[in-house]
């Protein structure tokens, strides 16, 4: 039987009821509101990261500059440094709001770890993000000698939600050219831009991130006539030139399907792949640490573990 975790559901019962009313009050979706509901979820219940040294710079792109941070653990191991993606829907997040998780994944993995501030919708819909992305894989060594930091030229891609979707959309796009990608991290990933498998509806409703959210995100994402099927990482070409992949999935996240099902598509084209499922849990739950400090210690353990089999 599914069991949510029991702070969860009591944090869920108040925040579900302050939804109501803003709904019965006309409450009308924004981006302001997308991204001050994140900044405000995360700042709330993560603590500031742990101390170390980090830089900023641009990484140029065809069209844009992308602004970067950079995070540089004192027990800094060598082996491939880690390009993290934010979650926020295409739409929301950014390096200032994901500040204290990149500090956690850099102190826990012992790696580099570059924060990609890329462009959000509406204002720059697909695919500028995707592009943004894709500048910083190309150029985070140059990016990385600018600023004095030792790398060896590989690069971990890792993302939660909609930045999870960019790195698994990456890794698509790479996978039949020459590139350094030694693997990749999805927590909780957006991979299916068409909304079609099951937990969207069992999950779409009282669980944080609801369907009608996620579709209003993709419309604002998705400005042109793109095939939404197409643009899904679940549903494209899968080769064995993709990296091997750790794909985190909660029980009551309603993209919890979508990852479960791209980890069988990765092991049925011959890509080492694994799926980190945690049972009691609900999406960006890595942004609630104090409310759930056991499965957030689990995340950063597993995945500091599979980074360092990563060469």
């Amino acid at each position: 039987m599914r069991q949510l975790d029991a702070k969860l559901a009591e944090w869920l019962q108040g925040f579900n009821a302050q939804l109501e009313q803003l709904k019965a009050a006309g409450f009308e979706p924004t981006p302001i509101s997308a991204r001050e509901g994140l900044a405000n979820l995360t700042r709330g219940f993560v603590e500031p990261g742990p101390e170390m040294a980090v830089c900023e710079t641009l990484v140029p792109g065809p069209k844009f500059n992308v602004p970067v941070r950079i995070y540089r653990p004192e027990s800094a191991s060598p082996g491939p440094a880690i390009i993290y993606s934010h979650g926020g829907g295409h739409m929301a997040g950014s390096v200032s709001v994901y500040d204290p998780i990149c500090r956690r994944i850099a102190a826990a993995c012992g790696r580099t770890v570059i924060s990609v501030d890329y462009r959000l919708a509406p204002e720059n819909p697909y695919p500028a993000g995707l592009e943004d992305l894709l500048a910083v894989i190309r150029g985070a060594g140059t990016a990385l000698e600018k600023k004095g930091v030792e790398h060896n030229g590989r690069w971990i891609l890792m993302g939660d939600s909609g930045g999870g979707a960019m790195t698994a959309s990456a890794c698509r796009l790479l996978q039949h050219e020459r590139h350094q990608v030694a693997g990749q991290v999805l927590l909780y990933p957006s991979l299916d831009y068409t909304m079609q498998l099951p937990s969207i509806v069992d999950n779409g409703s009282g669980y944080l991130l609801e369907k009608e959210k996620i579709a209003w995100y993709f419309d604002n994402y998705f400005q042109g006539a793109e095939n939404r099927c197409e643009c899904s990482p679940l549903y494209g070409e899968f080769t064995e030139n993709l990296p091997p992949t750790l794909v985190a999935t909660a029980e009551f996240c309603p993209l919890r399907d979508e990852g479960i099902a791209y980890v069988k598509r990765l092991n049925d084209a011959g890509v080492e792949a694994q799926c980190l499922h945690f049972d009691s849990m609900i999406h960006a739950f890595l942004n609630m640490d104090a409310l759930v400090p056991a499965a957030c210690d689990r995340f950063y353990r597993h995945v500091a573990e599979f980074v360092a089999g990563l060469e």
